[in-house]
């Protein structure tokens, strides 16, 4: 990528530095103009003003970057012009052509910032060399502001690669502190921490014995990437991959509980390839994000250790929660294994009984419901699969710790009482 700043002729004709004479007498502003070849000055004489008042006017309305001031007009003196336009126009600059040498002007002419000091009779060769000096001065700081600008616009191209590889020093514990809320603020990312943190590996990409070439790896992660930023929509979140090509992701606002396994089946769907996706809510500070993410990717690293049958038994449960139909002997038929054998696998690979797992996905579907609805509590109990209200709270207080009612009181995961699932 070639970073080279070209040059900013900033003397082209069409592009001539405005130059406003303000001075009382018309022979001393007809010989200024006439005197100097503007265009080869890199100039051009845009207006003429014979007081102060007038010279500011113009100056203003002509958007000029050079005023030549006489220090001694009627109603604004030159100082006095100077003030108000550095006001009105901050990057004017001004050369002043004075009938008096006295020190008490040229010392408040310097405080201002004045480019150039020229007392009257003003001599041609004099005052050509002072406008070329102003000239290079501004050439110098347009180049600067030309540098500058295509500086920020090529930070602004790379921010997207900016947040990569910062997100990738956080998860790292590289960046902590004052460092990390400047560099949220330098990537327009909120200063806040995330709400939620998740990952997807996809096992293949990390084989030793693979048989695919490595671009049609980095094809197939990137093609994940696009179906992940998909999914999450206007979100605010960042996708990032890590050294052993997990996508980590970082979400600032809530998505639904079962994104994750809505990621692994658009992707199995769209790619034909099978991924493990974690994702879990974070409560802590910025600076204990990393610890989330390594704990999402512990997660998808245990998923290996699963077998394909438990692997399906878990998806069909997380889908099918709410089917009052779903029992173990329907699971076990749906998956032709025997409801002992499906039961003692789950138990051995989750800990968790078939019970506990569709106890846990309604519940943690119920309580999504009391955060972000204002449904009847008896209308939650019925989505998530439960025939009545009692049985449902009974359920949810066991798991919770307290009551739906009293979760959603206390303002839902903000409950300091809750219990987890």
């Amino acid at each position: 990528m070639d970073y080279t700043v070209q040059p900013v002729n900033v003397n082209a004709t069409d592009n001539l530095y405005r130059v406003l004479i303000a001075d009382d007498e018309p022979i001393i502003r007809e010989g200024i103009r006439e005197a100097m070849d503007w265009a080869t000055l890199g100039m051009e004489v845009v207006g003429e003003a014979e007081d102060g008042e007038e010279a500011l006017e113009r100056a203003v309305e002509l958007n000029v970057h050079v005023v030549l001031v006489d220090m001694n007009m009627p109603f604004l003196n030159g100082i006095e012009l100077i003030r108000a336009l550095q006001e009105q126009c901050p990057g004017v600059r001004y050369l002043i052509i004075s009938g008096h040498d006295e020190f008490a002007y040229a010392q408040e002419a310097v405080r201002l910032g004045v480019e150039d000091y020229i007392l009257k009779p003003v001599q041609a060769d004099q005052l050509r060399a002072a406008l070329e000096r102003l000239r290079q001065r501004l050439d110098e700081e347009h180049q600067r502001t030309a540098y500058v600008r295509q500086a920020a616009e090529q930070i602004e191209r790379n921010i997207p690669l900016l947040r990569q590889r910062f997100c990738q020093e956080w998860m790292k514990g590289q960046v902590d502190g004052n460092s990390l809320m400047e560099q949220l603020a330098f990537l327009h990312l909120p200063s806040v921490s995330p709400v939620q943190v998740g990952v997807v590996r996809w096992p293949a990409a990390e084989a030793r014995q693979t048989i695919l070439r490595e671009n049609d790896r980095q094809l197939f992660l990137y093609a994940m990437e696009n179906i992940i930023a998909e999914l999450l929509g206007d979100h605010p979140h960042v996708l990032f991959r890590d050294a052993s090509s997990v996508i980590g992701i970082c979400l600032w606002q809530e998505t639904p509980e079962e994104i994750a396994l809505l990621l692994e089946q658009q992707i199995s769907a769209c790619l034909n390839i099978a991924v493990h996706a974690h994702v879990e809510p974070h409560r802590g500070t910025l600076e204990e994000v990393p610890g989330t993410y390594r704990h999402c990717r512990e997660q998808v690293y245990e998923e290996v250790k699963l077998s394909p049958l438990v692997r399906r038994a878990r998806q069909l449960i997380q889908e099918e929660y709410a089917e009052r139909e779903l029992t173990l002997e329907s699971l076990a038929s749906r998956l032709q294994v025997s409801a002992v054998y499906l039961s003692r696998v789950l138990k051995k690979e989750l800990n968790d009984s078939f019970v506990t797992l569709v106890t846990h996905a309604r519940i943690r579907k119920a309580a999504q419901l009391l955060d972000s609805t204002s449904l009847p509590i008896h209308t939650i109990a019925e989505r998530v699969g439960y025939d009545t209200q009692h049985y449902f709270s009974t359920a949810f207080k066991k798991t919770m710790g307290i009551s739906p009612a009293q979760y959603r009181k206390n303002g839902g995961t903000d409950s300091s009482s809750a219990g987890s699932v």
